[in-house]
């Protein structure tokens, strides 16, 4: 970027649009396409990429509030910065998201971008800041180990040397994996029944959309637990409140988004209560990949192979209801070992990384 384009950089909030029919609803497409363009730039493919109709309902979320800040050079929106906190009380951290479009890096874009960011989270009270970046498999032996031990990420990439040189130290490492479409149903068949010759007592239910009435309460349960139970190493989350309003406006925001929910559930006969969910996100757009969201199964009620049944299940439903789908992506924490091992057994493949970055001021 030249030095006279620079000096046009802007940045500035940008107020969500209420859909994209309505004023700021152009610019917020073209955001979405800078944000998917830096994505694919950096995974090699367009996988997790939103549609913008997806990706609005979750600018609006008043559960996971959010601000948007663009960065514009000539009326262009060239990057941009999203600063999102948890409305719970005692919520300490703020989570921070920087992209810069390939041509305009290294020039003070994403710098001016996080200090704006880390200014918002200042006024607000929050003092330990954290923030994710996507990184390929790396064959270098340079690399970069978080404290947990598990994953490495190449210590000589560009998010690392962002990250490090403003004072973010890495927390964690995530591991996104891939699924080719279809699995051999044999194999499926003979994993769930292996699994359901452990799990004597719980039952599979099973939903595709809106989550029914009669299980809002125990969904929004295991949902909150999501947020206390999943490894998060040193990574700083508030725990979130869930109930019925909550699960709904989940449902809202799907269906709005154009998505569609696939939920596997595991029912403990004697208590009738759900005690462990699966759930994959079908795209807006058919022939897409879909999305496998979260995986939880109570503390209580685990060592019964549950989440291997509720993967095989679900994964069974998704063939059912959506042939076409080609693939399916997923993130799991590297120390997250149980659930990797069930991944991989399914035939998950590690495709890319995600650090995990904390900075306490």
């Amino acid at each position: 970027m030249s030095a006279d384009a620079l000096d046009e950089l802007t940045i500035h909030e940008f107020a969500v649009p209420a859909n994209l029919e309505s004023d700021g609803g152009d610019d917020f497409v073209e955001m979405v396409a800078m944000r998917n363009e830096v994505e694919t730039e950096i995974l090699g493919n367009d996988d997790t990429n939103p549609t913008p109709r997806e990706l609005l309902p979750f600018y609006q979320d008043p559960f996971a509030p959010k601000r948007l800040f663009l960065a514009r050079v000539s009326g262009r929106i060239i990057g941009r910065g999203v600063y999102e906190w948890q409305p719970e009380d005692g919520a300490t951290a703020a989570f921070l998201e920087v992209e810069v479009a390939a041509p305009f890096r290294r020039q003070g874009v994403g710098t001016s971008l996080l200090r704006v960011l880390e200014a918002s989270a200042a006024a607000d009270g929050l003092r330990v800041l954290q923030s994710w970046s996507l990184h390929l498999p790396t064959a270098s032996d340079d690399v970069l180990v978080p404290p947990t031990g598990f994953g490495a990420i190449e210590r000589g990439s560009a998010a690392v040397r962002f990250a490090q040189a403003h004072g973010y130290r890495l927390e964690q490492v995530g591991r996104m994996s891939r699924i080719d479409l279809p699995v051999d149903p044999d194999i499926l068949a003979a994993k769930r029944a292996d699994a359901a010759a452990h799990a004597t007592g719980y039952e599979v239910v099973q939903w595709v959309g809106r989550c029914p009435d009669k299980w809002l309460t125990d969904m929004a349960l295991v949902h909150q637990r999501m947020s206390t139970d999943a490894p998060s190493a040193a990574l700083e989350f508030a725990e979130e409140d869930w109930d019925e309003e909550r699960m709904r406006n989940l449902d809202d925001m799907n269906e709005a988004g154009g998505r569609v929910n696939l939920t596997s559930a595991a029912l403990h006969v004697a208590s009738g209560r759900l005690v462990g969910f699966t759930d994959i996100a079908l795209p807006e757009h058919e022939g897409r990949p879909a999305s496998q969201e979260d995986t939880l199964v109570l503390k209580e009620h685990r060592g019964h192979r549950l989440g291997m049944l509720l993967k095989v299940a679900n994964l069974e439903l998704l063939m059912r209801v959506s042939p076409v789908t080609p693939r399916i992506t997923t993130f799991n924490a590297e120390e997250n070992r149980p659930m990797l091992d069930v991944n991989e057994a399914v035939g998950f493949v590690p495709t890319a990384y995600e650090a995990g970055w904390k900075k306490t001021v």
